[in-house]
C-alpha cells in the first residue's frame, strides 16, 4: 500500500498499561489490511542491544563505535551515538505506518491505552489523541473510546486515519 512517506502514530500510556500488548495484537490485523508497519520503541533506561557473550556484544565491549549483523533476510545495526525518533523514522521509508511505543508527552498523533488496573485517566494532551483504548467508562469530547480487549477496533481506527492523511496529502 505504500504511497508517500509513512504515517507516524504513537501508542502511549503509563508504564504497564498494555502498549506492547496492543501493538502486538494489532500488527497481524494491520498486515492483513495491506499495511507495512514498523515499530519504534523508546526505552527510558539504558538498554543492552547486544547481550554480553554474543559476537556483536563482544565487539561493542571491546570499543567498537558500531556493529552490524545480518543473515540475508534481516539485519541489525547498533551505533553508539545520540539519536531521535526522527532519525529512526527515516530508516523505514518503505513502511505505510510507523508505530512509536511510548511518546505520551509529544505532539505525535496517538492512541492512548488506559487500563483500569494501572491508571484511571489519560495522561496525553487531548489535542493529540486519535482515540483511547480502555476498560474504563471514560469520555473525552470528540475522542473515540475503544474497548481494551478488541485490537481490531484500534486497527480500524488507524487505517481510517491513514486513509484520511493520504487523501489530505495527495
Amino acid at each position: 500500500m505504500t504511497v508517500g512517506k509513512p504515517v507516524v502514530i504513537a501508542v502511549s500510556g503509563v508504564k504497564n498499561s498494555g502498549k506492547t500488548t496492543l501493538i502486538e495484537a494489532m500488527l497481524p490485523l494491520l498486515a492483513d489490511m495491506g499495511l507495512g508497519v514498523a515499530v519504534i520503541k523508546h526505552d527510558g533506561h539504558c538498554f543492552d542491544p547486544d547481550p554480553p557473550g554474543t559476537d556483536t556484544g563482544r565487539f561493542m565491549a571491546a570499543g567498537a563505535a558500531g556493529t552490524a549483523i545480518f543473515d540475508g533476510e534481516k539485519f541489525k545495526i547498533v551505533k553508539k551515538q545520540p539519536v531521535t525518533e526522527d532519525v529512526l523514522i527515516s530508516q523505514f521509508p518503505e513502511a505505510d505506518l510507523i508505530l512509536l511505543e511510548g511518546f505520551k508527552h509529544t505532539p505525535w498523533p496517538k492512541l492512548e491505552v488506559v487500563r483500569g488496573a494501572i491508571s484511571q485517566a489519560p495522561v496525553s494532551d487531548p489535542a493529540t489523541l486519535l482515540g483511547l483504548v480502555t476498560d474504563l467508562d471514560l469520555a473525552l469530547p470528540g475522542i473515540p473510546i475503544l474497548p481494551l480487549g478488541e485490537p481490531k477496533a484500534a486497527a480500524d481506527l488507524l487505517l481510517d486515519y491513514i486513509q484520511k492523511e493520504r487523501k489530505h496529502h495527495a
